[in-house]
């Protein structure tokens, strides 16, 4: 292991990616009063497609990847035991369900990047309780950080509290960089590893923080079919929250915070 040098964004490119995290949560907040019970998950897609596309801007899920198993859709739209990457569909929401919609958007070649779980109607206790872990468990990796803290900071931070509310955190999927690429260092683990440990997050360093929280096991299924659908193993609920957050010299500054939806302290 070793430590790894992250692209630290100068002042310009800051605003660049700021402004592309504006977008991104005018977009969710313009999708946020649609994702409800007798909604299919390709409508919410085509809300995502239409917005994107009236604005100018790109949307950075659509095609990602490798041919022939690009994703095929401009947004993830994760439905209960659905921990990432859902692919909209003929699914219809329904009373008692929680989806994730997960929204990145290229403005001007920069990326903002975010996802809220959308409680639909009614749901179980446990529904809400997992929820809700998985929101505060953001906000605690966000307040654990500072400039020239380490990546694990985040990881010790959203493991302690998951656990102590019998929760399980996921390991596969990851925070990640972000700017003119998708994906770049730093990889932002929500586990303390050997590799998060020696990852500083200097200012300048902008990336996403993203806890996947699991009812039951941590572990996860790949769906072969579609080469996409991440589930929990045990078929129970999973819930995420995400945020593009870049470190300033003064601290984590969050990028994608909407105007209507959970601010920092939020109860489900």
């Amino acid at each position: 292991m070793k430590k790894r040098k992250s692209l630290r964004l100068s002042a310009s490119e800051r605003d660049a990616m700021r402004r592309a995290g504006a977008f991104n949560a005018e977009l969710l907040d313009f999708v946020r009063p649609h994702v409800k019970a007798g909604v299919t998950t390709e409508q919410i897609d085509q809300l995502v497609v239409e917005y994107t596309r009236d604005h100018g801007h790109i949307a950075a899920c659509l095609n990602y990847g490798t041919y022939p198993n690009a994703f095929p859709k401009s947004c993830c739209t994760s439905v209960n035991e659905v921990i990432c990457h859902g692919i909209p569909g003929d699914y219809v929401l329904k009373d008692g369900d929680i989806v994730n919609v997960d929204v990145t958007t290229i403005v001007d070649g920069w990326h903002g990047d975010q996802s809220e779980t959308f409680l639909i109607g009614d749901v179980s206790d446990e529904a809400r309780a997992v929820t809700q872990c998985a929101f505060d468990c953001l906000y605690l990796g966000i307040e654990a950080i500072q400039p020239g803290g380490r990546v694990s900071d985040i990881g010790d931070a959203i493991v302690s509290e998951a656990e102590s509310r019998h929760f399980s955190v996921v390991r596969e999927f990851v925070g990640h960089g972000l700017g003119m690429k998708f994906h770049q260092e730093p990889s932002i683990p929500h586990y303390p590893n050997r590799q998060s440990r020696l990852d500083i997050i200097h200012p300048g360093i902008c990336f996403t923080i993203e806890p996947m929280i699991n009812v039951g096991t941590r572990h996860t299924v790949l769906d072969s079919r579609d080469g996409w659908t991440v589930r929990t193993r045990d078929g129970k609920l999973s819930a995420q929250f995400e945020h593009t957050i870049l470190m300033t010299e003064d601290g984590p500054e969050i990028l994608t915070l909407t105007k209507d939806g959970p601010q920092r302290g939020h109860k489900f």
